[in-house]
């Protein structure tokens, strides 16, 4: 004896709107969470210049921390000071033991000693995976900024 089954009562309870509202939540997320990442690379710092320098292949999870022309030391888009930005290096070790990655944006018109503040405050939190960002110049050309490995 066959069984008959009306596959079309069945679809037609089924309701998309609940979906639909999840698609359009994560769609929102997403939008977000890239504009905040993004504003990390938005603060206006001119690059120094290095023959060596690589193009980014890929948008790297690393902490950003930015020095502007007068030695201000900005993280997150906010404005720290050296201890704070010690803790901030120390806490990012400790969440990522092993894997925490940091670049350092430096305007060229500012002082090495503040960069070289800033590495020495990567090694006393023992991050070792730290980068300087440079602009590669080609035949008198900028070319795409690029990353330099420290450590």
């Amino acid at each position: 004896m066959a069984v008959k089954i009306d596959k079309g009562a069945a679809l037609a309870n089924l309701s998309l709107t609940p979906l639909i509202d999840i698609v359009f939540l994560l769609l929102i997320f997403f939008l977000v969470a890239t504009r905040f990442a993004e504003e990390e690379r938005e603060l206006e710092v001119v690059l120094p210049d290095a023959s060596e320098a690589r193009p980014l292949t890929s948008k790297p999870r690393e902490l950003f921390v930015n020095i502007d022309k007068d030695g201000r030391y900005y993280v997150t888009a906010k404005v720290v000071d050296l201890p704070q930005l010690q803790q901030i290096l120390e806490a990012a070790y400790v969440n990522n033991p092993g894997r925490a990655s940091v670049v350092i944006r430096a305007d060229k018109r500012s002082r090495l000693e503040y960069t070289v503040a800033v590495i020495n405050a990567c090694k006393k939190a023992k991050i070792r995976d730290y980068r300087l960002t440079t602009k590669k110049v080609e035949g008198g050309r900028w070319k795409a900024p690029g990353l330099q490995s420290g450590g």
